[in-house]
């Protein structure tokens, strides 16, 4: 992403809503398993973190019985690059607890999460700490993400937060629908500052997950910035326009 001087990453925290082919931040019942897979564009929050290209993705997870979990995801990307840095991947490092509140009802989810981005040489630095809190009832999911850094390069961004609602219905044959909305609010920076949507259709395939997404956001128009955007690639794309991503993830 690109920040409104730059190519800015705005890959902020929490869930992507593109199911099983996004950042792994639920992990999977069984203790540890293992996904591999690919997006016709990496976006994080309504922004693409891909330069509206294609990106791989993997990532672990392993959960203890006593509700506790720790994983790990990496992406390419080229936002980092595009800003002047010398980063072609961002690496996840997560670790939480989640348990029921109301057994069969409502959940929680409390956790820390890393965005770590090897020899970016940017400044500020492009890593980034948040930690999170999630509840669910039923198929709705709230959750908040809050920066105790800067958040991902943007100068005096630190105590930035992210709301996320989300929900996850089954239609039945594996097929799964998740509308989302979330805003990203930017400490110090309003233009930075959006709301982002999203509908995705999922189908799973005994571990072969195939998902399609329509995503979107509200990201303002700034004069004076390649094409009026708040979020540009390098040839002055909008980075947060709405598009259809398609996905394909394996777990094992």
């Amino acid at each position: 992403m690109k920040r409104p001087t730059l190519l800015l990453l705005a890959a902020a925290a929490g869930l992507s809503a593109l199911p099983g082919v996004s950042r792994a931040e639920d992990p999977p019942a069984s203790p540890l398993s293992f996904n591999i897979g690919g997006v016709s564009d990496y976006r994080y929050r309504g922004i693409s973190q891909s330069r509206l290209k294609p990106a791989l993705q993997g990532g672990a997870d392993y959960a203890f019985a006593s509700g506790a979990y720790l994983g790990t995801w990496a992406s390419t990307i080229d936002w980092i690059k595009d800003a002047g840095g010398n980063a072609n991947v961002e690496i996840d490092l997560y670790g939480g607890y989640k348990g029921d509140i109301v057994k069969d009802s409502l959940s929680y989810d409390v956790g820390f999460l890393t965005y770590q981005y090897p020899s970016n040489h940017l400044n500020p630095k492009a890593e980034t700490y948040e930690i999170y809190g999630a509840l669910t009832y039923g198929p709705v999911t709230a959750k908040y993400s809050h920066a105790v850094s800067n958040l991902f390069g943007f100068a005096n961004s630190k105590n930035s937060g992210y709301l996320d609602l989300s929900a996850n219905f089954d239609l039945g044959s594996s097929i799964s629908l998740t509308p989302h909305v979330g805003y990203q609010r930017v400490a110090n920076n309003s233009t930075a500052s959006y709301t982002d949507y999203s509908l995705t259709v999922a189908k799973d395939f005994s571990g072969l997950a195939l998902s399609a997404a329509l995503v979107g956001t509200s990201t303002k128009s700034v004069s004076g910035n390649p094409g009026g955007y708040a979020y540009y690639s390098p040839a002055g794309k909008n980075l947060g326009k709405a598009t259809v991503v398609v996905g394909l993830k394996y777990t094992f």
